[in-house]
């Protein structure tokens, strides 16, 4: 018996050692993180991390492993360590449940002061799971992570990421190589993704490298490079989501783009091929505002043998080219009606259509145009054809129809949209008559001589 006791005091002693600041460890495999600790390391097979509601620290390249999970509570706001530059990396069989509300979203963003924050103040959220890719080997996520992702498992699910604000993340390992405001790798089906935003991302807002997750309410503001990126053999659905950029800021290496999307970087057709589902896209470009930076480019733009699904939606306000077309494969599947582009509303201030790199014999940009009439799209006189209240305001946008708007009907989900997952909806675009980014989402941000 006292073998027993001491041992029991050992264990005590030892769970206790290892406790930080803020932080209770309840036994060997929980931890509990208060108001004030601090999110860092990396979390072994078993443990749980628990985050409650309060203000907390992310501090460096932290990982959950395989078997590990952390669960944040609605409210929390975790900042990132400023010169360690904090990443959460939720690797494959791991899982997240950050679950905020539209009253208490989660929170994560620049440790730095309000007024002195900036795009790429730390990395970002990355999640890998086990659904398929395109890739004959196991693929490494970039960012100067390490960890692979993918696998044979369409319904991975990889937890919940619902109600939450990702701000001013992003950072490049190399180029090439960035930290996205949420990365998701062959992340799967069962996993949940709604109601995000992320806000001034240093590169993209969000990147998908194959998986089949789908995701609803998705908010990209502010974006340096792309709102949405595709690759890597990409199959999910996604429906209700609203970008917006600002003209004054945009990545200086490369080209800023609504959507961008790839079968992989040299355009082979390894399957699955890369094919998102879209509908109900609001997708807004700098709208020749001035002072408009030069990299500002496409709102979509579909290359390298990807095949594509975007229906129901409005796009507008880009300098160049509302719909891009970049290889033979990709013109060839739009043409014969493999991927699709119909009961949009679509306007760029040159270029409305546009073909490149395209060597089909008798391909034109007029032909992808004639596609897209056909097929319901229409092409508006100019930005305000779309009547919507005031869409670009930057600190207070609004993008729902005025009434009477044609954006208020005509959407149609048929074919690979008439799948459950998609809400059967009359409207064009992100928005009818409810404004559902109200309560969690946050535009008020405007630059000072230092930052946000």
């Amino acid at each position: 018996m006292k073998l027993k006791h001491l041992c029991i005091l050992l264990i005590a002693v030892l769970v206790a050692s290892c406790k930080k600041d803020n932080e209770t460890q309840v036994d060997a495999n929980t931890i509990i993180i208060d108001n004030g600790g601090m999110i860092t390391g990396t979390y072994t097979t078993g443990q749980k991390v628990v985050v409650k509601k309060g203000t907390v620290t992310i501090k460096g390249y932290t990982y959950f492993e395989s078997g590990s999970q952390i669960t944040i509570e609605p409210g929390t706001i975790i900042k990132s360590d400023i010169a360690s530059k904090g990443a959460l990396v939720i690797e494959r069989g791991a899982k997240i449940f950050a679950e905020g509300t539209a009253s208490q979203p989660i929170v994560f963003t620049s440790g730095r002061p309000v007024g002195e924050r900036n795009p790429g103040d730390w990395g970002g959220i990355i999640v890998l799971g086990n659904a398929p890719t395109n890739r004959v080997t196991e693929p490494t996520i970039e960012g100067g992570v390490g960890k692979k992702y993918g696998g044979t498992d369409p319904n991975d699910n990889s937890g919940v990421i619902k109600y939450v604000r990702i701000e001013f993340a992003g950072i490049a390992d190399a180029p090439g190589s960035e930290i996205n405001g949420l990365t998701l790798g062959g992340v799967g089906a069962g996993t949940t993704i709604d109601y995000v935003q992320v806000t001034y991302g240093n590169d993209d807002a969000y990147e998908f490298f194959g998986g089949t997750v789908n995701a609803k309410h998705l908010v990209a503001y502010g974006t340096a490079d792309d709102d949405f990126d595709f690759d890597f053999g990409y199959v999910g659905k996604i429906q209700h989501a609203f970008s917006l950029r600002n003209p004054e800021f945009v990545d200086g290496g490369d080209a800023g783009n609504g959507i961008e999307c790839d079968n992989d970087a040299t355009g082979t057709l390894a399957t699955p091929i890369t094919r998102p589902n879209l509908s109900n896209f609001t997708i807004l470009g700098p709208n020749d505002a001035a002072g408009t930076a030069a990299n500002h480019n496409f709102a979509c733009r579909f290359r390298r043998a990807t095949q594509f699904v975007l229906n129901n939606s409005i796009i507008l306000g880009h300098p160049d080219a509302g719909l891009s077309l970049e290889s033979d494969a990709t013109y060839n599947a739009f043409i014969d009606g493999t991927s699709q582009f119909k009961n949009n509303l679509i306007f760029a201030s040159s270029n409305i259509f546009r073909i490149g790199s395209v060597s089909v014999a008798g391909a034109s940009a007029a032909n992808v145009q004639t596609k897209a009439t056909t097929d319901g799209t229409t092409v508006l006189a100019n930005v305000a054809a779309a009547s919507l209240t005031s869409p670009f305001n930057l600190t207070a946008p609004n993008a729902l129809p005025t009434a009477g708007a044609a954006a208020l009907s005509g959407a149609t989900f048929t074919g690979v949209q008439a799948d459950a997952f998609f809400d059967k909806v009359a409207y064009k675009g992100a928005f009818g008559t409810t404004n559902w980014t109200s309560g969690w989402a946050n535009f008020n941000f405007t630059k000072g001589a230092n930052g946000y």
